[in-house]
């Protein structure tokens, strides 16, 4: 294997990286650290897909965005492409954090040992409770609200962490713009205002419980609610599994999709019987199979006896 290319970031000139891709980094990176440990040295598109839950072409778009990696039958090297997403993430050096709010979750969140083995070191913990102050959590004393930017500055903090309640959320938000961070992690349940050139990541537990909960409504109705309007009972009563979404042609619950949603006929419309089976009095009396109205029709033109056959349900014509 050859020798792993440190700090070497993107290529020069290229367009700036997607979001997305942006988000599945950190993916790829606890996956490659996980097989790193192992001793593997390659892993396939199609592996590392697996492990980060994504597809194998999500994966190679992915990776080109670092460079040329990779051979065919082969896979990447571990080494390597761990450090290129290491430094493509800014993680080759140690970030310093600042912690302001030391509740429950902020209490946890200080002692939790994933960080500093990720690159992340908790250099300070700020609270405004004066009961807290003096606490220790971990190696780090928590200090008062008052000295925050006197910690951004001794500590050298990059990147600040937002676990207040919503109230003081904006005003520890603008004092850590003020003293120079520019990457805030926000935990308080709001939506803070901060200038061109500062990165906000937003982390609300209460709203991804909320979408949990809707998807677990749509399994699974209230008992003693009506259907929603548009969802039909499949083979007997609503259950687990057992409902159908007419706008969305989908069954909720179940594996298997309605491949062609049910068609929408007005009631009007379904009442009336088909026009094709009526057909006109124009078409009844022009039918050229009724020959005993067109002899009546036409009695000058009738052949002579010799010629004329036996009409079927009729006398012989004379």
């Amino acid at each position: 294997m050859g020798s792993p290319r440190r700090g070497t970031g993107r290529l020069a000139g290229r367009s700036p990286m997607p979001e997305a891709t942006v988000a599945r980094l950190p993916l790829y990176l606890r996956v490659l650290t996980g097989l790193g440990e192992r001793g593997v040295e390659t892993v396939s598109s199609d592996t590392l897909a697996a492990a980060a839950g994504v597809t194998s072409a999500k994966v190679r778009k992915d990776l080109s965005q670092l460079g040329s990696f990779g051979t065919r039958g082969v896979g990447y090297e571990v080494g390597i492409l761990l450090e290129c997403i290491s430094a493509e993430l800014g993680l080759t050096e140690d970030r310093s954090v600042v912690l302001v709010g030391v509740g429950n979750l902020g209490h946890a969140l200080a002692g939790y040992g994933g960080f500093h083995a990720r690159g992340f070191r908790i250099a300070a913990l700020v609270d405004a409770d004066p009961s807290r102050v003096g606490e220790r959590v971990g190696a780090v004393v928590v200090r008062p609200a008052d000295e925050l930017e006197a910690v951004i500055e001794d500590c050298q903090v990059t990147i600040g962490v937002i676990c207040t309640p919503v109230a003081a959320a904006q005003g520890v938000c603008d004092r850590l713009v003020a003293a120079g961070v520019t990457s805030i992690l926000n935990f308080a349940p709001t939506v803070l205002s901060v200038p061109e050139g500062v990165d906000v990541r937003k982390v609300d537990l209460a709203l991804e419980l909320q979408i949990l909960s809707f998807h677990e409504a749509r399994k699974r109705p209230s008992p003693g609610l009506p259907p929603r309007p548009g969802v039909r009972a499949v083979g007997g009563e609503p259950g687990p599994g057992g409902i159908v979404d007419d706008e969305a042609g989908e069954v909720v619950g179940m594996t298997r999709r309605v491949l062609s949603p049910p068609s929408r006929v007005a009631p009007e419309q379904a009442a009336q019987p088909s026009q094709v089976t009526q057909p006109s009095p124009v078409t009844q009396s022009s039918q050229v199979t009724q020959p005993t109205q067109a002899a009546q029709a036409t009695p000058a033109a009738r052949p002579s006896r010799v010629s004329l056959p036996v009409v079927a349900g009729g006398s012989e014509a004379e």
